[in-house]
Parts: structure tokens; C-alpha cells; sequence
């Protein structure tokens, strides 16, 4: 992605020395790249990306959440609001990626069960 097409929202992750961006854990990678995919399968826009974005970090008023938690929420939200997945299947499958990240060793990939 060109930088002058990359959102403001993504221009604040944490960056290497290289300026790749660094995730603390893999569940923050694979977040990254569920709303990377869902944005250029045309899912959303980055416009709508941002505000969701901003509105999770804004309403954090203490700084207590960590950047990719407001990540997932915003990420949340929008296929909730989008109907990219119902409710009660989102509910179901943020379980099974808990289950799945508690089960799976640092550093190895978190395996779901099959959709």
C-alpha cells in the first residue's frame, strides 16, 4: 500500500527498525490482517476503519487498553454493524479464538476449529 493511501489509523502501530509493523502477540497480527483482508475485500472502508478506530481509542480515556485491543474492538463492531457474521456465530467464534490463544504456546500460530 502506497504510504499516501494508508489510513491514519494504521500510520500509529508500532513499527520495526526496518518500519514493518511489530505485534507483542500473534493474536495481534492475525487481527491486523482479518481487517487488511476485510477492508480489501470490500467489507468497509478505510474512512469507516477510522472512525471505528478512533471511537475505541477516544472513549479509552485513562490509556488503559492496549492499541490492539481497541483493534479487535473496532474490528468487532464493524462486522457486527456490516452483518459480516451474526452475533451469536461472532459470539461463538471470540470464544473459540480464546480457547484457541489460551491452548497455543507464544510464538506459535493459534489454530481455530474449522468455521
Amino acid at each position: 500500500m502506497p504510504p499516501e493511501t494508508v489510513p491514519a489509523s494504521l500510520l500509529n502501530l508500532p513499527r520495526g527498525e526496518e518500519g514493518e509493523p511489530v505485534f507483542r502477540e500473534p493474536w495481534e497480527a492475525q487481527a491486523f490482517a482479518m481487517a487488511v483482508s476485510l477492508h480489501a475485500t470490500g467489507h468497509f472502508t478505510w474512512a469507516e476503519w477510522a472512525e471505528a478506530l478512533g471511537r475505541h481509542i477516544a472513549a479509552d480515556r485513562c490509556g488503559d487498553v492496549a492499541y490492539y485491543q481497541h483493534w479487535l474492538a473496532a474490528l468487532e463492531e464493524l462486522v457486527a454493524a456490516k452483518k459480516i457474521l451474526d452475533p451469536t456465530r461472532l459470539a461463538t467464534r471470540r470464544e473459540e479464538w480464546r480457547q484457541a490463544a489460551a491452548a497455543t504456546p507464544h510464538g506459535q500460530p493459534i489454530l481455530l476449529p474449522e468455521a
